[in-house]
């Protein structure tokens, strides 16, 4: 499952401080993928964590993802935006500062 992870793509931090919030993939290197979520993690101080402490949602923004297969730069309000859509999308009420968690229990 982790080949797939692609720019663009919504994941779950699965370990350390930031465990149980929600980023988008802003690039991947080679056992690494470098996460914003706009928030406290934003586009200019982007978050570099493993691949096994990420858990993908199984989905992408494909606004995000296409400005960076165009080489644009993505705002931090635009991956705030993509982020709150996935959430609501996925039936969570969105609250300012919280990212809710639409993955099923035992997806993990």
């Amino acid at each position: 499952m982790d080949d797939f992870i692609k720019p663009g793509d919504i994941v779950l931090s699965k370990a350390g401080r930031d465990k149980g919030r929600w980023f988008a993939v802003m690039r991947v290197e080679e056992n690494y993928c470098l996460l914003a979520d706009g928030d406290l993690r934003k586009i200019d101080k982007m978050k570099r964590k493993k691949i096994k402490h990420i858990k993908w949602a199984r989905t992408c923004s494909e606004f995000i993802a296409g400005k960076l297969d165009a080489g644009e730069k993505v705002t931090n309000s635009e991956v705030r935006r993509a982020l709150a859509e996935f959430i609501a999308e996925a039936g969570e009420v969105v609250e300012a500062g919280e990212h809710g968690s639409p993955l099923q229990e035992g997806d993990e």
